[in-house]
């Protein structure tokens, strides 16, 4: 029972970290309503500080690349021992992500060319695309460590642990001269470094080193936890897991060494309750429920904004929606309606997608993702195509889905990004709107177009 038990809970751990995120973002997302009609979406971390304290539950992306590597491990092993390369298996890994971003983008483009075809406020739509692509700055991040796993798994065989620290090590190094070049370029290396540590303690998770070391797990872990409290009190670092746009120093973007300890600490805290977990999912009832997450994660994670933008429209716009000042207390206590009503239009947006779903697994079925990639040429062309992937999605996470659209409203007029003191309110790894988008207000003049939001 030991290996089902584990998997099981490694489904629980990426299934899980989805919900959190979709539940972060739905948490933090601000519309106000203003008398002349116009909305604004004030960012809830810089407006109401406490709540950057909620970032230490919503940051979970760790636990997504602990479970992820560990996947990724068993995988890689077992293709590699039934004579596959390292070519195909990377190929099949990509393809099981981008066939899903592909579906999610073009129906997500086909809807917004036909409502600029029927004349919709371009303002509007480049809002709307951006809405719509916030989520992809995990997406190339994910596919460059994935690349990377044969070289990182060979790493973690031959020197164990020590190849983790190595990583952890480096990206202090990339951290400092980040810190010291107030934003070089340098810095941008610790968007795989940071989140390969977490993805490498899934190998020793995965062939059997670490789980039985409670011992060194709960040093890690508190030396984890104790030297986030010590960069956050007396360090550069903000307790914000997510970039706010009223603090100079962020600690997602790039991921800080502030960002590497929280990743131990949490990562060394997901292997400690291992035990615990694996035997309580034992039960069939408790894993049923489980078991759809995975089904359906990724659906989740690409279209969780799109019941935003519905509710937006449905009551905001309408004046349905009670506004409370944002941060009080009955704001907050509007909180629990305002999630139980995006999940409804969630539950209604999935069963929609039920035949594209189907569709998927048949495409993926037949183009074999997983079949080896013969010769030097079909390697390159291969390598190039990712290549190009992880760009367009970097660029795209970056500028929305609405090519050539500027800011605008849901109104008909024009989106204002100024630098106002409504600063965008940010998610749990993803800013909603970003910083650089502060103060973002629904008007009718005409717009600016600002800087592009960051990777984070």
């Amino acid at each position: 029972m030991g290996g089902v038990d584990r998997v099981r809970y490694v489904d629980f751990l990426r299934g899980a970290a989805i919900v959190v995120v979709v539940l972060g973002h739905w948490v933090i997302t601000a519309l106000v309503r203003h008398p002349d009609g116009t909305i604004s979406a004030p960012e809830l971390l810089a407006t109401v500080e406490w709540a950057q304290w909620l970032t230490l539950v919503f940051q979970i992306m760790p636990v997504f690349f602990l479970a992820g590597g560990h996947a990724a491990a068993g995988s890689w092993r077992r293709h590699r021992e039934g004579g596959g390369g390292a070519a195909g298996w990377v190929r099949g890994r990509a393809v099981r992500l981008l066939l899903p971003t592909t579906a999610y983008v073009g129906i997500a483009v086909a809807c917004l060319a036909a409502a600029r075809a029927a004349g919709a406020d371009p303002g509007l739509l480049g809002t709307v695309g951006w809405a719509l692509a916030m989520q992809f700055w995990f997406l190339p991040v994910y596919l460059v460590v994935s690349a990377l796993t044969p070289w990182l798994y060979a790493a973690s065989r031959r020197w164990g642990l020590a190849s983790t620290a190595a990583l952890a090590a480096l990206a202090v190094v990339v951290d400092v001269v980040d810190l010291a070049g107030h934003g070089s370029p340098v810095g941008a290396a610790n968007h795989v470094l940071v989140w390969a540590v977490a993805y490498q303690l899934g190998f020793g998770w995965e062939d059997g080193r670490l789980p039985g070391r409670r011992p060194l797990l709960w040093t890690v872990a508190g030396c984890g936890a104790a030297a986030f409290a010590g960069l956050v009190a007396y360090g550069p670092f903000p307790v914000a897991l997510i970039r706010v746009s009223t603090e100079e120093v962020g600690n997602t973007d790039p991921p800080s060494v502030a960002m590497l300890a929280w990743v131990l600490a949490q990562c060394a805290l997901c292997l400690l309750a291992a035990p615990a977990m694996e035997r309580a999912l034992r039960a069939e009832w408790l894993w049923r429920l489980v078991r759809p997450l995975g089904r359906v994660s990724m659906t989740l994670y690409l279209w969780h904004m799109v019941p935003v933008l519905a509710a937006a429209a449905a009551f905001y716009l309408t004046d349905v929606a009670p506004e409370p000042p944002v941060g009080s207390g009955v704001w907050w206590a509007w909180r629990p309606v305002w999630i139980a009503v995006l999940t409804l239009f969630l539950l209604g947006l999935l069963l929609a997608l039920r035949p594209v779903e189907r569709g998927l697994l048949r495409v993926g079925r037949a183009v074999r993702p997983q079949a080896e990639v013969r010769g030097p040429l079909a390697v390159l062309a291969g390598l190039a195509g990712l290549v190009c992937a992880i760009g367009t999605l970097t660029v795209r996470a970056g500028e929305g889905l609405a090519a050539g659209g500027h800011s605008g409203s849901l109104d008909g007029g024009g989106l204002r990004r100024g630098n106002g003191p409504g600063a965008a309110s940010a998610g749990p790894h993803g800013d909603f709107p970003p910083p650089g988008y502060r103060d973002l207000l629904l008007t009718g003049g005409h717009s600016r177009t600002p800087d592009p939001p960051p990777l984070i």
